[in-house]
């Protein structure tokens, strides 16, 4: 169900202007990414995590270490003995422990299109997790030159969207800095999905103008970055036709481990075959009872003809 072929796959459960970005404000940008960025990691106990987490008082601590003590038990399981926390709580002091972020639970209701950051241990997250595993060996191996990976499918309601904000966050659980830039300037979502500001983003930067922070880092998920459309252009296909298009992804190459972009559905226009050939290398979404075989075939036909490298197609059934 999780697995990735060339053909098909399964997906289960679910500036200068143009020229350049020296006066764009598009360095400024990148930049501002990592403002507060470059913290080393520290070990903390599960005691210190879910004292912070919930908020304990001093003496709250101080009675689970006492039913701790008496009764031989891990601090979080005293914890939650004693209504302090939840098993739930446990589980995310313990991701954090290890360095595997994802959302802690009162911050669930943001978007539930996030199973990898809200249900990380769930079967949907789990596919998710395969398929970042056959791309780290095929596509992001030490052997293959760096690209960009462009999320694409043949029309809209394909899952495109979910798919990439998905593979975005367990790209970003392995600990590389991962950018996801949303692309999709015909219909864009994914700052929606993550909850961030809109009001300057790629459509700035490719128009030349001066913007600061347009890159946000990602809250409860430090290694993901979110680069959004910004204001809608009325010209997207020339947008991402110029030069600095290409420029930009160069950039964002060196500073970020991944960088995936979303994308316009295909039966909008020209926009998803033009972006993939400037990342290099494309993954095909298809919903499954939906998706007509005959844009999929004219899709994969036309990316096996451009520059970019098809990673392969998944089919989404979520």
């Amino acid at each position: 169900m999780a697995n990735m072929r060339d053909g098909m796959a399964g997906f289960g459960g679910g500036a200068r202007g143009a020229n350049g970005l020296n006066g764009s404000g598009g360095a400024q940008a990148i930049d501002g990414a990592y403002q507060g960025d470059g913290q080393q990691l520290h070990d903390r106990s599960i005691g210190d995590i879910i004292a912070d987490l919930k908020n304990l008082s001093s003496q709250q601590v101080e009675t689970v270490l006492a039913y701790q003590r008496q009764h031989r038990l891990r601090f979080g399981e005293a914890a939650v003995a004693l209504g302090f926390a939840s098993d739930d709580d446990v589980l995310y002091a313990l991701s954090q422990q290890f360095h595997y972020p994802y959302a802690p639970e009162e911050r669930r209701d943001l978007s539930r299109e996030l199973v990898a950051a809200v249900q990380p241990f769930s079967q949907q997250a789990e596919s998710f997790r395969a398929i970042r595993s056959q791309l780290m060996m095929r596509l992001f191996s030490a052997n293959e030159p760096k690209r960009a990976l462009a999320v694409v499918s043949p029309e809209p309601g394909d899952g495109k969207t979910f798919f990439a904000a998905n593979l975005a966050v367990t790209l970003a659980q392995l600990g590389g800095r991962t950018l996801l830039v949303d692309a999709d300037m015909r219909g864009p979502r994914q700052h929606e999905v993550f909850a961030v500001p809109n009001g300057a983003g790629l459509s700035n930067v490719l128009s030349g103008r001066k913007e600061t922070n347009v890159i946000h880092q990602v809250p409860d998920l430090p290694s993901l970055f979110l680069l959004p459309v910004g204001v809608t252009p009325p010209n997207p296909l020339e947008l991402v036709e110029r030069p600095a298009f290409k420029l930009l992804l160069r950039e964002l190459l060196s500073k970020f481990d991944h960088v995936l972009v979303d994308t316009p559905a295909a039966s909008y226009g020209a926009d998803a075959g033009v972006i993939a050939a400037r990342c290099g290398s494309a993954l095909a979404i298809a919903r499954k009872n939906q998706c007509h075989m005959n844009g999929l075939q004219d899709l994969v036909t036309s990316l096996a003809e451009s520059p970019a490298k098809l990673a392969g197609v998944v089919l989404n059934d979520y």
